[in-house]
């Protein structure tokens, strides 16, 4: 989010037709739509230079006028149910003045949508801890996918947040348990994505992406084989290079190792009998490193959840608590 000055931001190839009001919440996720819909009735966002509606598309190229977008008035605090705010601070596992680092449990929304109406954006001001501002988020991940997210704490740090999220300037790296042992070990996956629907149509099996190196987007992944189980599992570290819709779920899948749980791009595939929570998605936002406005990089690590380290543990796979960034180059 913009915490400073008017911003200008070119439409990339990623957002291709994307309703305007989307774009705002993939880019600036803790702008609200309330907020979003006051700034457009003013005329305040434009495209090209004309006014934009809510529903307009927007194309690649487009220039999109975002201004300062924490003028708003502090908005009144929500009441967030005393159990979904006890969760939320057990969660914490980094906090200071500028920013909140989640290890987020599988299964929490980080957005609202239509089949999603607990989520934590909803949840934000039990993370106020006697701040004036709302926090706001900066990134996402999947309602399935685990580990760490990070919250801004003012509208200034968001601004950098979001900034350093869309220029590629953070460090992420994901653990996952996968169905069979990728051959080679390590290397890089370079493959196109597009974006599709679930099988059926609209409304059936949610939004996806399916490999097409023809009119898909760049999606580049690298990925290292920590330990595995003869040939039956293995544990994977992956490093993405771009950010697209599930990019990580579809590149696993598409080297014939599925992440374990993943029914949506593994089908029954994408399961082990006798193995503990065999059905839930055992993805996990291990690590990040990101920079911060005041200089220097936050470096902040997840441990596995309880359900995915039952997993881990089956496999008798061992996670030794140390750095995950140091020696640990994928690109090698």
């Amino acid at each position: 989010m913009s915490g400073g000055g008017i911003e200008t931001v070119t439409v990339d190839d990623d957002d291709q037709s994307l309703r305007l009001d989307r774009w705002f919440r993939r880019h600036y996720p803790g702008l609200a739509h309330g907020r979003l819909e006051q700034l457009l009735r003013k005329g305040q966002i434009r495209i090209d230079g004309k006014r934009a509606k809510a529903g307009d598309r927007v194309t690649p190229g487009q220039a999109i006028r975002v201004p300062p977008l924490d003028a708003a008035p502090p908005a009144t605090p929500r009441v967030v149910p005393p159990a979904d705010a006890a969760m939320l601070h057990q969660a914490v596992i980094h906090r200071d003045d500028r920013v909140i680092v989640l290890n987020k449990p599988p299964g929490l929304a980080v957005q609202g949508g239509t089949r999603s109406e607990r989520h934590l954006d909803g949840m934000l001001d039990a993370l106020r801890f006697g701040a004036a501002e709302r926090p706001r988020l900066v990134h996402r991940l999947d309602k399935e996918t685990s580990g760490v997210l990070v919250i801004a704490r003012s509208a200034a740090t968001a601004a950098f947040l979001t900034r350093a999220f869309r220029d590629k300037t953070t460090q992420k790296l994901y653990w996952a348990l996968a169905v069979g042992v990728p051959k080679p070990p390590q290397g890089r996956i370079g493959l196109a994505l597009a974006k599709g629907r679930g099988p059926g149509g609209a409304g059936r099996g949610g939004e996806r992406v399916r490999a097409d190196p023809d009119d898909g987007k760049p999606a580049v992944t690298y990925y290292r084989t920590l330990d595995t189980a003869g040939e039956r599992a293995s544990w994977l570290a992956l490093r993405p290079v771009t950010g697209r819709t599930h990019q990580l779920r579809a590149h696993c899948a598409a080297i014939g190792t599925p992440i374990l749980g993943d029914g949506k791009y593994g089908g029954l595939a994408a399961q082990l009998a006798g193995v503990p929570n065999t059905t839930r998605l055992h993805l996990h936002a291990r690590a990040l490193s990101i920079p911060l406005p005041q200089g220097g990089r936050l470096r902040v690590t997840a441990p596995l959840p309880p359900q995915l380290r039952q997993s881990w543990d089956f496999f008798g796979f061992v996670q030794d608590g140390g750095d995950p960034f140091s020696g640990l180059d994928l690109r090698e």
